[in-house]
């Protein structure tokens, strides 16, 4: 879906949401509230400035409108792969990103994500998984790593890996996968106003991926060893 259908889908009453070299930026209104709006387009690779750009909006929002929700919308290839960016530590700037919506949410603020259309790599964990709830359209693309780069990293052959794909969403991608695996709240189909109005009306600031991946059958084993984990902590404190 292009970012303009979207735009006028999710907000009918009315948005002033732009695009400025594959960054969207602005706000759109619900029934309820005006929402702030920033993600980007074009399957845009988040460099050094994307990055920069979406963190300043949202400081720019905490500053100015406390409380207001922030809306993400997830077009991306992941990082930008180029020797100037990682020369500049995009891995800093795109951490950087990742903590000021942490900020906002430590501020009150309601944060969720919508893959609308791709979403690869490290610009979709900075962005839509670092939302409150993570939601996408039923089109979108939604992997971390392709079968071909995970067998190259794994060194597990990519048949078997594709083999292992059809009965484990972990291996595979796809949006009802990650809806599986607790990475993704819902998936958004029909009156797209409505269901962001449900979604910001429910947001948790709680992360329960873990718990509703084992839920869901996606995830057999996160939740447990988080349990292991914490439980130990608990025996060895003071």
């Amino acid at each position: 879906m292009q970012w303009q259908s979207l735009a006028n889908a999710l907000f009918p009453l009315g948005h002033t949401i732009g695009e400025k070299e594959c960054l969207l930026s602005g706000t759109g209104q619900t029934h309820q509230e005006t929402v702030a709006v920033v993600g980007t387009t074009n399957h845009a690779p988040i460099g050094v400035e994307i990055a920069l750009a979406q963190a300043a909006f949202v400081l720019d929002t905490l500053r100015q409108h406390p409380l207001r929700p922030i809306l993400l919308l997830v077009d991306t290839q992941g990082q930008r792969l180029r020797h100037r960016d990682e020369m500049l530590g995009i891995n800093s700037y795109m951490a950087h990103l990742g903590k000021c919506v942490e900020l906002a949410r430590r501020k009150g603020h309601r944060v969720i994500s919508l893959v609308y259309d791709q979403a690869l790599s490290g610009g979709f964990i900075t962005s839509g998984l670092m939302a409150d709830a993570c939601y996408a359209l039923p089109d979108a693309t939604i992997r971390v790593m392709g079968l071909p780069a995970m067998a190259r990293i794994t060194k597990v052959p990519e048949e078997r890996l594709t083999e292992l794909a059809i009965s484990n969403p972990v291996f595979a991608p796809g949006p009802e996968n990650y809806l599986r695996m607790g990475g993704v709240q819902g998936i958004w189909d029909g009156d797209l106003s409505s269901q962001l109005e449900q979604a910001l009306l429910h947001v948790q600031n709680t992360d329960l991926r873990s718990a509703t991946g084992k839920q869901r059958g996606g995830r057999q084993l996160a939740q447990a060893v988080i349990d292991a984990i914490l439980a130990d902590q608990h025996v060895l404190a003071p």
